[in-house]
């Protein structure tokens, strides 16, 4: 194992951070988590960094653990960025083909989705990452980016959907993650590491959108025929329901939060059961339809959030491979069932591919993606397009006067 590369993703949440690491079995391809870990979140607000010393000093911890446990230090890591600062927006870029054959060769299209990435940016945003749609040659369009290269032509679109979000929350996660003793830092957005991690190509390509409820944000992606097609993130998530039962029941957040895990339920049927729990103070009794109830209205808004962008995008129950849920309030019981009966098509809980330990909690979604995004950067490939080359460089260059 100490020859072996070591994987490792940091999971930057609401409510937790986490961390993995994993090796890659030379057998089978799969991953064996040789370290996972995760501390309480502090200076994290619905998924932006506000608190870099706070945050620093969490991933310090884990870090010290993961040394212990895994005898070596880890010195790099892909962490996630989330947050509803995140957006998506369609971009073309336009190039002439240069060779005398007028052949599509791969620096044409490396120069079109340059060009296309040079969109207008607002003040304060950047590009966080970038994902080919279609190839469009002397306005004939449809062409994949697989088949592109060695068509003629004279003229070369590229169409992508361009991910973007504010670059000082960007800076403050990066310099968390620096603060802490790593050396090198990779970025990506939380619901395409969730996506690389519990998604199958089939999914992709069939038509499929995830829906990650974290505990303050929910973020949804669609992929059609391979490709993201939408991303759309909400500013509501698990904690709200936490809050919700606190009011309802006029109960403290953590015995809230202590109820949920032990009897929440996004539905209910049958006879009505009393409920309790103990405090510190009291003996807590409440009613277990009362409280499915709390947490049935709470996700059916974040359902409804995602149903109006389904219908933006013409997709509302037009999606072969269905709903995939994933994150740590998909372990809602009867979630699956509430999602069913909303949107009307397949549902069921994401789980990590390939990964054994974490693949029954989708909790662990993002960072076991995280860790798969690091295998890919070393082996050369990857599903994804990230704009990572001149993430260190252009961080830096923002520190001087």
């Amino acid at each position: 194992m100490s020859k072996s590369p070591v994987f490792a993703g940091l999971d930057i949440g609401t409510s937790s951070i986490k961390m993995l690491v994993a090796v890659q079995k030379e057998e089978d391809g799969s991953f064996e988590v040789i370290f996972k870990s995760q501390e309480p979140s502090y200076g994290v607000k619905r998924g932006i960094v506000i608190d870099t010393d706070k945050v620093s000093r969490i991933i310090q911890i884990l870090l010290e653990k993961a040394r212990a446990e895994v005898g070596r230090k880890v010195n790099s890591v892909f962490a996630n960025i989330g947050g509803s600062h995140i957006f998506c927006t369609p971009s073309r870029g336009t190039v002439a083909i240069s060779r005398a054959d007028q052949k599509v060769s791969e620096e044409d299209v490396d120069r079109a989705l340059q060009a296309a990435e040079t969109y207008p940016v607002p003040p304060n945003r950047e590009t966080l990452a970038i994902f080919p749609r279609e190839f469009i040659i002397d306005g004939e369009g449809g062409i994949p980016q697989k088949e592109v290269v060695g068509m003629q032509g004279v003229r070369l679109e590229a169409e992508v959907m361009v991910l973007g979000g504010l670059s000082p929350f960007k800076r403050n996660l990066i310099q968390a993650v620096l603060d802490s003793g790593i050396q090198t830092v990779e970025i990506v957005p939380s619901v395409l590491a969730s996506a690389e991690a519990v998604l199958s190509l089939k999914q992709r390509e069939s038509g499929v959108a995830l829906l990650d409820i974290g505990a303050g944000t929910t973020e949804l992606a669609v992929f059609e025929e391979g490709d993201l097609v939408h991303l759309a993130i909400f500013p509501v998530g698990s904690a709200n329901i936490t809050n919700d039962i606190a009011i309802g029941l006029k109960t403290d957040i953590d015995t809230a939060e202590k109820i949920k895990i032990e009897y929440g339920s996004c539905l209910f049927k049958g006879k009505d059961k009393k409920g309790k729990i103990e405090t510190e103070d009291e003996s807590l009794v409440f009613s277990e339809k009362m409280l499915a109830k709390i947490t049935e209205a709470r996700i059916c808004q974040i359902f409804r959030e995602a149903q109006k962008e389904l219908k933006k995008i013409q997709k509302q129950g037009l999606l072969p491979a269905g709903i995939v849920l994933t994150g740590g309030g998909a372990k809602i019981p009867k979630i699956v069932d509430l999602a069913k009966k909303e949107f009307k098509l397949p549902c069921r809980i994401g789980k990590s591919l390939g990964f054994f330990g974490t693949d029954d909690d989708p909790a662990f979604a993002t960072v076991c993606g995280l860790a798969l995004k690091a295998t890919e950067i070393e082996d050369g490939g990857g599903k994804f397009k990230f704009n990572l080359i001149k993430k260190l460089k252009d961080f830096f260059k923002s520190l001087i006067p």
